[in-house]
């Protein structure tokens, strides 16, 4: 089936709000080629489920799809319609499957050659619709935090050097309830920007306090999700013919119920914590790898004006079949090799941070947890220099905040 030949009672299957969303711009969805509708649909399909700044793009998208005249989306969709697709794709059931359609797809243009010109045609398009819809301006300057090395009393190798050359290091800081003060200046912004989903606390262990301005996510909270995933994933792995491919397809199809999670005030939230562990590489048995993809996954789709994440100690690597039936709960842990994790982590935190809007006016923060050590980056911060200022941590918040 064409797009052309969409009728919103195709649309059934669609939770509440994306159907809604589909019916407002029916019009301008039956003009676009089939080998790019799916892709939007795929975004439609979970609008539900959708942070708020996710839901704005698609409201951003929806919307100049339907402002263009035929010749427009002539100019702006010519060079998806001339990909050539394959009577298996154009009868597959992209309206209820996007994201499977979309795993198609992607075998069939790399087999056909025709990949490249995809990629170009949807780099045209996302720099069309960027230029469309600029970025709204921040209410405050957005701040990320990092504290690694947690359980780490003593290391001599050297920290922050990804980072260094960007910003200031500390070595003078005071280490004296720093978490504390960490999380309250962060509790302090929400209170005075409060935005939902705006402000978040992740962390790789225990969370140290509950604020709740602040939304959070920690690992150890998610154990029962975590082990009833394990065990999941452990019976798909002992099936005949089950490869890497089809479980991961069947994870792409989980609901948060599916691993014991009953229905809450924050389904968006829910699903949010499913994904990290459903669709992140290793999430689901180290906690330094959860908090890795947990940041990103919350830069790429909350886009947090405040973000601090803690890394705590993660296992010790032992044999990938072990790790995965999780069946020791007395595994050592590591926690000099979870602080070098956590260090690149950083570095990875700043790079997803400094593709969001603003991010010239962004501030970020890294502490070594427990010591002195911590590099801040910030517009007003020279670059590739030391300080030893004393100072704490609420201070040095407020010094790359103003």
């Amino acid at each position: 089936m064409l797009a052309a030949n969409l009728k919103i009672d195709q649309f059934a299957s669609y939770p509440p709000e994306a159907r809604f969303l589909v019916a407002a711009h029916l019009a301008a969805l039956q003009q676009l080629p089939l080998s790019f509708l799916p892709s939007l649909l795929r975004e439609i399909i979970d609008y539900d489920y959708k942070f708020p700044a996710e839901r704005l793009a698609v409201d951003h998208e929806l919307a100049n799809l339907s402002s263009l005249s035929p010749i427009q989306i002539d100019q702006w969709f010519g060079a998806f319609a001339k990909l050539a697709l394959s009577p298996k794709l154009e009868s597959f059931d992209w309206i209820n499957q996007p994201s499977q359609f979309l795993e198609q797809q992607s075998a069939h243009l790399w087999s056909t050659h025709q990949i490249d010109a995809f990629r170009e045609a949807a780099t045209e398009y996302g720099n069309q619709l960027q230029a469309a819809a600029p970025a709204e301006k921040l209410p405050v300057r957005r701040l990320g935090i990092a504290v690694i090395g947690q359980g780490v009393t003593t290391y001599d190798g050297p920290l922050f050097r990804n980072l260094r050359m960007h910003g200031t290091s500390f070595g003078q800081v005071k280490p004296d309830d720093g978490l504390a003060l960490i999380l309250a200046a962060a509790a302090q912004r929400a209170t005075e920007h409060p935005i939902a989903y705006g402000h978040w606390y992740i962390d790789g262990g225990q969370a140290a306090e509950n604020h709740a301005s602040l939304t959070s996510v920690a690992y150890q909270a998610l154990e029962p999700m975590r082990a009833a995933l394990l065990k999941t994933m452990q019976k798909d792995i002992a099936r005949p013919g089950m490869g890497p491919e089809e479980l991961r397809t069947h994870l792409s199809r989980m609901a948060p119920s599916d691993l014991g999670m009953e229905s809450s005030v924050d389904p968006v939230l829910d699903r949010f914590k499913m994904k990290v562990f459903t669709e992140g590489s290793g999430t689901q048995i180290f906690s330094t790898t959860f908090a890795q993809w947990a940041t990103r996954e919350a830069l790429r789709r909350a886009q947090p004006l405040t973000l601090v994440v803690r890394y705590a100690p993660r296992q010790r690597q032992r044999p990938m079949n072990e790790m995965l039936a999780g069946l020791r709960t007395d595994a050592e842990l590591d926690p000099a090799g979870s602080l070098v994790d956590a260090d690149m982590a950083a570095y990875y935190h700043w790079l997803n941070q400094q593709r969001l809007p603003a991010s010239d006016q962004s501030a970020f923060l890294v502490w070594f947890e427990g010591h002195h050590q911590a590099l801040a980056i910030a517009p007003s911060l020279p670059r590739n220099t030391r300080s030893d200022s004393a100072m704490d941590l609420g201070q040095l918040i407020a010094l790359i905040s103003s």
